[in-house]
């Protein structure tokens, strides 16, 4: 009897415990309304296009600073701003493209024509770097399943919009620094291979 009496007050001094910390938690809730209310007015004295602003004429500036080369055709921009030498025995090229077409862009004549890139998708998997000393030609390197070491243009680009793209290739010999690159129907851009970190 003893013991079921002690087992009762045990379980109503936990169901105790249990509804205060919830009542502090739910009232420690409560009071990030004030906060809420205070960051909104520190938020809105800011000027937030101001700072926007600043930031995208920085970034512009620097992209510009940064282009290796610029091709068009088809009413597409290829740039290329990085063509970087990796340790591992690769070159990983970056740019942006951007589609002046007026219509969407997908990227199709983009993955090459080997029936193992077809499951690449609209993607830049038909790239390559062509090294002209060394009479070289170098394919964007793949998985063991086939897909690119690549971007992959999901959604196609819609018109007047840029994305961001990258492609990894087998690294031409050390002493190559200027390479072709090259992809679907574009015309090939001169790019220098710079040293990777």
């Amino acid at each position: 009897m003893e013991f079921r009496h002690t087992m009762k007050g045990r379980r109503a001094l936990t169901a105790v415990a249990i509804t205060t910390g919830l009542v502090l938690t739910v009232a420690g809730c409560g009071g990030g309304h004030d906060q809420n209310k205070s960051d909104k007015s520190a938020s809105s004295s800011t000027p937030a296009k101001d700072d926007s602003g600043n930031k995208d004429k920085e970034s512009e500036s620097s992209t510009s600073e940064q282009v290796l080369a610029e091709v068009k055709g088809g009413g597409l921009t290829l740039k290329v701003t990085s063509a970087a030498r990796d340790e591992g025995g690769f070159v990983t090229v970056e740019g942006t493209v951007t589609n002046g077409s007026g219509k969407s862009w997908v990227a199709a004549d983009w993955r090459g024509d080997e029936r193992e890139l077809a499951r690449n998708g609209g993607s830049i998997a038909g790239a390559s770097l062509t090294d002209q000393t060394g009479k070289k030609k170098y394919l964007v390197l793949r998985d063991t399943e086939g897909r690119c070491l690549c971007t992959r243009f999901t959604g196609g680009v819609q018109p007047g919009e840029s994305t961001d793209w990258f492609a990894q290739f087998p690294a031409p010999p050390e002493g190559t620094t200027k390479v072709d690159f090259q992809v679907g129907s574009m015309p090939p851009a001169s790019i220098e291979i710079s040293e990777g970190e």
